[in-house]
């Protein structure tokens, strides 16, 4: 009886340090082995719009998975990628895509790295070239002589 009660106490308490994730596991069923492939390709390649960086495959995000659900519904409609895409990036924009097109509205996103790379280059370039030099001036003769003569004096007090 005491060690039954230990027991179930220990089992208690184990469940509250490894709480149990539910994964929800989504099957679907397609008509071609094309189809099935060209989903899984998708559901790879378009980012979830919710999550800042997974794609709609990773994503355990509710809207994940209604995005992955339309997908399926585009395919087993004869959808194709191209079809999906445009569905897509018209309902939620290109930022669903991870490789988004040259166009007016992306036009920063695609130029702005280079020209912040370039442009820190050249105030760079501009802040080296205008610290001021160091202007070493030759010395005489005279002036060496005396250099001379007090560094053999310096060093001759060292010994």
């Amino acid at each position: 009886m005491k060690s039954s009660m230990i027991r179930l106490l220990l089992i208690f308490s184990v469940s509250f340090f490894f709480p149990a994730q539910a994964v929800k596991i989504e099957f679907h069923d397609f008509k071609t082995t094309e189809q099935e492939q060209l989903y899984l390709k998708l559901i790879a390649e378009l980012r979830c719009v919710k999550c800042q960086n997974q794609n709609l495959a990773e994503s355990n995000a509710e809207l994940a998975k209604d995005m992955r659900d339309k997908t399926y519904e585009l395919i087993l409609k004869g959808g194709t990628r191209a079809d999906v895409i445009k569905y897509m990036t018209d309902r939620y924009g290109d930022f669903v895509l991870y490789n988004p097109p040259f166009k007016k509205n992306t036009l920063l996103l695609w130029v702005g790295p280079p020209l912040f790379l370039l442009l820190s280059l050249i105030f760079i370039f501009k802040l080296i070239k205008s610290q001021k030099k160091e202007i070493v001036e030759k010395l005489s003769n005279d002036d060496r002589e005396s250099m001379r003569s007090l560094l053999k004096h310096t060093s001759s007090d060292n010994k």
